[in-house]
């Protein structure tokens, strides 16, 4: 995470705020890995002191016992209102032992807009010396007032290739390749895929059901999956091979499963996966759902098939 995060645009303006004495006093870290996200602020942190992690202080910070450097909310917690009291009171006293006090809010997307309002004036008008750094996986939630009182930092969705060498920096495993193909570039994802145990299963059964192309055998491999319980990734892993499949088909390298379809049926497919996953939100039966969607892509690639023959 930490060299990957030390790669990002986010991270050299941060630093180069720092280098030219220009530190703005409140930065929002746009950063969608949920997963990596405290982790991440921990790594701003130290930039914002400018502290290397293997220092006296740089231990402290990521321990939490750095007092000028305060983490909300709790381990496991949401920001409530006595937080934010807490850091209003806080922010009004001196920093002890740096030139300035910054505190880091994870999660802040999930603060209501009351506790959001709550802390807007300290925002932005903070006492000399303090600062803060607020983390959101989304800034859709996020108040506008707020938005505007704060420097925001993007962290964009990380390559694929990216993303593959921080995996195998975490240990090589057959599954990385797969991970970081199928994780929209966010590392989090890819850890989950590849530490939880499931990922395999889901690769084995999306790779089935993208190679069925007779009617028949579409209620068998339906049953089959019907109560897996990774529904929403085997339909993006579903997606993810109509979509290589796709990409192949139109450069010419026919794959094990480009190869039984046309390339409408493909678009048509990928089409149908958005819908699928639409109304698997809706608590839609998936045995059922995923019936349907086999048959009409079967459909779909039976009519090609009819009109080019």
């Amino acid at each position: 995470m930490e060299q990957l995060i030390k790669s990002t645009a986010a991270y050299s303006v941060l630093t180069g705020d720092k280098s030219c004495n220009r530190l703005s006093h409140a930065y929002m870290l746009d950063f969608s890995d949920a997963k990596n996200l405290k982790d991440a602020l921990r790594i701003f942190a130290l930039a914002f002191f400018g502290l290397d992690k293997n220092s006296v202080d740089g231990k402290r910070l990521l321990n939490g016992s750095l007092p000028d450097c305060v983490f909300y909310p709790a381990e496991g917690k949401k920001l409530t209102a006595d937080a934010v009291n807490e850091i209003i009171n806080e922010s009004a006293m001196r920093p002890v032992e740096k030139p300035f006090k910054l505190f880091v809010v994870s999660s802040f997307e999930q603060a209501s807009p009351l506790l959001q309002n709550k802390l807007l004036k300290t925002l932005e008008e903070p006492p000399a010396g303090v600062h803060f750094l607020l983390g959101a996986t989304t800034l859709a939630p996020v108040l506008d007032t707020v938005k505007s009182r704060v420097k925001t930092l993007t962290v964009a969705p990380f390559s694929r290739e990216e993303i593959f060498a921080a995996l195998e920096r975490g240990g090589a495993n057959p599954l990385n390749t797969e991970a970081a193909k199928s994780c929209g570039g966010i590392l989090g994802e890819a850890q989950n895929m590849v530490g939880g145990g499931w990922f395999g299963e889901v690769i084995s059964a999306a790779r089935e059901i993208c190679t069925v192309t007779e009617v028949g055998d579409i209620g068998a491999v339906a049953v089959r999956y019907g109560d897996i319980k990774y529904k929403s990734e085997l339909l993006k892993r579903i997606q993810q091979n109509y979509y290589e499949a796709l990409c192949a088909k139109v450069n010419g390298e026919e794959n094990e499963i480009s190869a039984k379809w046309t390339e409408p049926a493909l678009i048509y497919a990928l089409e149908s996966a958005d819908k699928a996953g639409s109304d698997l939100k809706f608590n839609a039966f998936f045995q059922g759902l995923l019936y349907d969607y086999m048959l009409r892509v079967i459909e779909e690639n039976v009519k090609w098939l009819k009109l080019q023959a």
